[in-house]
């Protein structure tokens, strides 16, 4: 089971780096929630929406750095190349898989760099 949900991670993400919704919604469970340091969303629907918004303001390339997985969850590592003055932004991801689909998606990182940017 954790191979099938990394292999699910990677192509989720791999998703993302290409900013493709299409793709992105067929991994996610009706109730995701996402929780990261900056927001809390519970709803796929409401997901797909913030990540509209984050396709806007965000990242121009995502690099998958490490990945594993046990049991019903799986982590990667990676990379967000953000415009300046932001630069990379060093990032992990500790997803829950229920049903084969993801339903819980915890991200970390330091939120310094961004909120530092969005007052300036």
């Amino acid at each position: 089971m954790s191979e099938k949900n990394v292999t699910s991670a990677v192509a989720y993400y791999q998703a993302m780096n290409d900013k493709n919704l299409v793709v992105i919604e067929k991994f996610l469970h009706p109730d995701v929630r996402f929780l990261g340091p900056l927001a809390d969303i519970t709803g796929k629907n409401a997901y797909l929406e913030s990540l509209k918004r984050f396709f806007l303001l965000s990242f121009k390339k995502l690099t998958i750095r490490a990945q594993f997985g046990h049991g019903d969850q799986a982590m990667l590592a990676f990379d967000l190349d953000c415009p300046d003055p932001i630069g990379i932004l060093r990032t992990a991801v500790l997803m829950t898989f229920r049903d084969g689909l993801i339903a819980r998606i915890e991200a970390f990182f330091d939120p310094r760099s961004v909120v530092k940017e969005k007052n300036e």
